[in-house]
């Protein structure tokens, strides 16, 4: 699954994001391309709980 992340703009912000879908699946794969403000999730989670918890992170998804 992909997510846009607008308000997404530095390492330390794609570490918060990484550190937040790892929480909800330690197995899941998380690639970030900062530059385009995207992040593509590898997870057996459901999108919504995973954009829910990005948003609650700090992180709204679009």
């Amino acid at each position: 699954m992909e997510f846009e992340i607008p308000d997404m703009s530095c390492g330390h912000c794609a570490g918060v994001i990484t550190k937040t879908v790892k929480q909800l699946d330690a197995l899941a794969t998380v690639s970030i391309d900062l530059p385009a403000k995207k992040v593509t999730v590898q997870t057996t989670q459901d999108r919504q709980i995973v954009a829910d918890a990005l948003t609650e992170a700090g992180y709204p998804t679009h």
